[in-house]
């Protein structure tokens, strides 16, 4: 589908891999620039390199989101490098699976990079969006932003953070010219879920609790993301995307 994106410059967190990677590269394919970024170097050049290679416009910055300094560094980047900033997904996070998410370490450090990092990137993203004359920005939740989740109290709790942020920054932008919408995914194939997928018994579990019958792919998400950044979500803000094959329907 096209976007119609050309002359827009979109900033992807978490860029290096899985939906990151994808949504980059849509946003390439739909004629932004796009400024990738991540604490992985090598992941996140090669994927500058492919929207290079195919004709795109975009460079790599590596930012920890955990960090005020780097997050305010990505942002100014995105305007020395392309003049401004109309979309941003915020997309960087991470799972705490195997450990104790009630330990005060483990707990802080899935709040910081899951939900403060969100803030933080939105309030650095939304002064230079309003400068370059509005936009949108996306940030990803989960599944686990919408239901309980008996087993991953710090990474639940921080997914419906990502929400409850969301719409309190939906309606401080409204009249802003900025939308702000969440995506919440649900079990996507990619290298955080490797250890699922490529275990038959996990695999087959996930699938048979999901109606489709299948996972998801890291593109099914980044076509998502696009939309509620396009014109055609003209008149969409402050929604969490439920993407989950019917999941959370049952």
């Amino acid at each position: 589908m096209d976007y119609k994106m050309a002359g827009k410059v979109a900033l992807v967190t978490g860029g290096s891999a899985g939906i990151g990677r994808a949504t980059a590269l849509a946003f390439a394919q739909s004629g932004a620039s796009v400024l990738v970024s991540d604490v992985n170097e090598a992941g996140g050049e090669a994927v500058a390199a492919e929207i290079r290679d195919m004709g795109g416009k975009a460079v790599f910055f590596r930012a920890d989101v955990g960090n005020s300094d780097d997050v305010k560094a990505m942002v100014a980047a995105a305007k020395e490098h392309f003049g401004g900033l109309n979309y941003a997904f915020n997309n960087a996070g991470i799972n705490a699976l195997g450990q104790d998410e009630y330990e005060e370490d483990v707990w802080e450090r899935c709040m910081n990079i899951n939900l403060s990092s969100v803030m933080r990137c939105m309030r650095e993203e939304s002064e230079l969006i309003m400068q370059s004359g509005g936009g949108a920005i996306v940030n990803t939740s989960s599944i686990n932003g919408v239901v309980g989740n008996p087993n991953q109290p710090a990474y639940t709790a921080s997914k419906h953070g990502v929400i409850g942020l969301t719409r309190h920054a939906a309606l401080r932008w409204a009249q802003s010219g900025i939308r702000v919408n969440a995506i919440c995914p649900g079990v996507i194939e990619t290298a955080m879920t490797a250890a699922v997928a490529e275990n038959a018994e996990f695999r087959a579990v996930i699938e048979g609790m999901t109606p489709m019958g299948r996972m998801g792919q890291p593109d099914e998400i980044a076509s998502a993301v696009l939309w509620l950044c396009s014109d055609g979500a003209s008149f969409v803000t402050g929604h969490a995307m439920v993407i989950d094959g019917g999941a959370t329907a049952i």
